[in-house]
């Protein structure tokens, strides 16, 4: 079906895919929408790294291991764990009765495919199979894992919950090569997705995998647990229009709107028959990227000069106000609250704030008065407020400002160009990152420091490297988190980029609605009444 022909079916003005008002309790009951932050462009978790897209693929595949509210790795599609060999060898059982959604069994062979295709895209990943001699089934219900050096973070590569998850998928499907698109979902996760109804732009429909075995023990969290779902189906419509969604959601034509906009949060926690809560504990995080590549921030001292002017107070209530509640400042290069959060060097952003001390730095530092190119993003407004916020910074402190305002499609193609400004090149730009992203050194794309493979920006950063790598070996938590405290020190110094600030981006629902997990849209445990 085509978006146009979709879009002309609908009986609601601008909303695509909802039902009439009339909607008939016993629908009710079996049918729950909801509305996404935004499409999902791809909807292969191994080749898109987006948000939606990792929400969507939660849905349709399972992961060996889950995250639970601690952010601790634990089984999920595995049944039992057996390290042998000084930590060399790891032998992981599969649950029985794990079925895919074309009737075949999950086999140990099509685990170990669908780990090796997402190895090969995904950092953590990646730095587990560098660190694996085999991978291999050892008959249909054991994977082994034969190390080359210790890998005691094995279950938090396989069951990490941020993009790009590892989702374990027939291996008929995981033999497609990495970078090419998988079109066809099949996955043994609790939810069909409905390839017929899909609506590219307007609509995503899923229904009920009755052949789904939730596990039989523990509590539903973030990602974890038993995944009991108590909907037939589940529809999400995509409705650009913020008021449009406002209005689908107060009237019930909706059941669920993921990412209201701040504005018209107090309208909606005015209504009764709304619930309005903070879904994601580790909220959004403020990154200001650098382009190591060209002058003027090929010059660490100039990047440091530009972190002491950086008062992530005014950063974050540009873009949500006044209320506390919604934002902290003080944030380092690890999200707060999760367990590599430190104090470390954080006087750099914490200590007294004096912009005429950093612009003599930017003297100091030798910058020339070259051009400063800033990527602003004019359709997308808390991105386009930071923006503003960092043109008008750098012009306080010295910098001769080229303010280049586009569209955020346009901007994410732009920042590919490693070409000087005077080819279309850039200096500096933007974004948020959600808080589990920043949670851990394997994860964390924004602090790395391996040049080119790091992605826009570039930067080189041989000794944050090395910490990375022995965070990944280290044998347990004590270290680990002296080695990430470390590795912030390290980030201060080198400045791979610069943290404005967390803020917490809330979402709302119909009352009637219980069971909404922690973290992401999570659409099992959820009941109505």
């Amino acid at each position: 079906m085509r978006r146009r022909e979709f879009l002309k079916g609908s009986a609601a003005l601008g909303v695509a895919a909802i039902a009439a008002p009339a909607v008939i309790a016993a629908e009710r009951q079996r049918v729950l929408k909801f509305v996404p932050q935004t499409d999902v462009a791809g909807l292969d978790p191994v080749w898109t790294p987006t948000y939606p897209a990792r929400d969507h693929s939660l849905m349709v595949f399972d992961t060996l291991f889950a995250q639970d509210d601690s952010y601790r790795a634990v089984p999920q599609m595995v049944d039992g764990v057996v390290t042998e060999n000084d930590g060399l060898t790891w032998k992981l059982t599969l649950r029985p009765g794990l079925v895919f959604h074309d009737g075949s069994p999950v086999l140990a062979r099509d685990c170990v495919a669908s780990i090796q295709r997402w190895a090969k895209r995904d950092s953590f990943g990646g730095a587990l199979m560098a660190a694996t001699n085999e991978l291999s089934a050892a008959d249909d219900k054991t994977i082994v894992f034969s190390l080359k050096r210790p890998f005691p973070l094995l279950p938090d590569a396989l069951g990490k919950s941020y993009p790009r998850i590892c989702p374990m998928m027939p291996e008929r499907l995981a033999k497609t090569d990495a970078f090419t698109q998988i079109t066809e979902m099949v996955g043994s996760g609790p939810f069909k997705f409905v390839a017929n109804e899909r609506v590219a732009g307007a609509r995503l429909v899923y229904e009920r995998f009755d052949g789904y075995v939730p596990r039989p023990n523990g509590t539903a969290q973030w990602t974890s647990g038993p995944k009991v779902v108590h909907f037939d189906r589940v529809e999400w419509t995509i409705i650009p229009d913020p008021s449009t969604a406002f209005s689908a959601l107060k009237s019930g034509e909706i059941d669920w709107w993921w990412t209201p906009d701040a504005d018209l949060l107090p309208a909606l926690r005015g209504d009764k028959s709304v619930n309005v809560r903070v879904a994601d504990p580790t909220g959004q995080i403020g990154t200001l990227r650098f382009n190591h590549l060209i002058a003027p921030f090929n010059n660490a001292a100039l990047r440091r000069a530009v972190l002491g002017a950086i008062d992530q107070r005014d950063f974050m209530t540009a873009i949500v106000g006044d209320d506390k509640t919604l934002w902290h400042d003080g944030v380092g290069y690890f999200c707060p609250g999760t367990p590599y959060a430190s104090d470390a060097g954080m006087a750099a952003l914490t200590g007294p704030r004096d912009l005429e001390k950093s612009k003599a730095a930017v003297k100091a530092a030798g910058y020339n008065g070259e051009k400063v190119v800033v990527l602003a993003p004019a359709d997308i407004p808390n991105l386009k407020a930071l923006a503003d916020m960092t043109a008008d910074m750098l012009t306080k402190i010295g910098f001769n400002v080229d303010y280049q305002a586009m569209g955020w499609g346009a901007l994410v193609q732009r920042r590919f160009k490693e070409d000087p400004v005077e080819q279309g090149g850039w200096n500096i730009f933007s974004t948020f990152w959600s808080g589990m992203d920043q949670s851990t050194p394997a994860g964390h794309a924004f602090i790395r420091g391996n040049g080119k493979p790091t992605g826009p920006g570039w930067p080189t950063a041989p000794k944050i490297e090395a910490l990375r790598d022995a965070w990944l070996a280290a044998s347990d938590e004590a270290t680990r988190k002296k080695i990430a405290a470390d590795m912030q020190l390290q980030a201060f110094e080198d400045v791979p980029y610069a943290p404005l600030g967390q803020y917490f981006f809330a979402t709302a629902h119909r009352a009637d609605l219980t069971g909404m997990l922690n973290g992401l849209p999570a659409f099992w445990n959820v009941k109505r009444g």
